[in-house]
């Protein structure tokens, strides 16, 4: 069984963690802070940029997975793939430049949720299948 599809986006979303926890080391340098975000909005930010992404991308990703591995359809593995990474780039943009609401942090969690959400169903529709016939 082949899984080359979520190996692939995997691989791209790993890039882009090492970015956004770069952009956080960046900033704890510039503000000389440690531990936590000392009051610094910036470093506040970068910190909250990278742990939305760890705490939404890595289920998206098992979702994928077991989608991937039960034959789900390549054009929709690919469209969930595709929309998962536009929509961590748009809400890491949004996010970072606005702790208030952005349009690009909106669309960006909205489009996580809803890749989240297709997976799901999908999953829940193979296992349904192997389980019920």
């Amino acid at each position: 069984m082949s899984v080359l599809i979520t190996a692939f986006y995997a691989g791209l979303l790993g890039l882009l963690t090492l970015v956004l926890g770069g952009l956080v080391v960046r900033q704890r340098f510039r503000s000389q802070v440690g531990i936590g975000d000392g009051g610094d909005s910036r470093l506040s930010l970068a910190i909250r940029v990278h742990g939305n992404f760890i705490e939404n991308v890595p289920l998206a990703l098992l979702l994928l997975l077991v989608a991937e591995m039960t034959a789900a359809p390549t054009l929709l593995l690919h469209g969930c793939g595709i929309a998962l990474v536009v929509a961590r780039l748009l809400h890491a943009f949004g996010l970072s430049r606005s702790a208030g609401t952005s349009p690009g942090r909106f669309v960006g969690t909205a489009t996580t949720w809803i890749v989240i959400a297709i997976l799901a169903l999908v999953n829940l529709y193979h296992g349904s299948q192997a389980l019920f016939g």
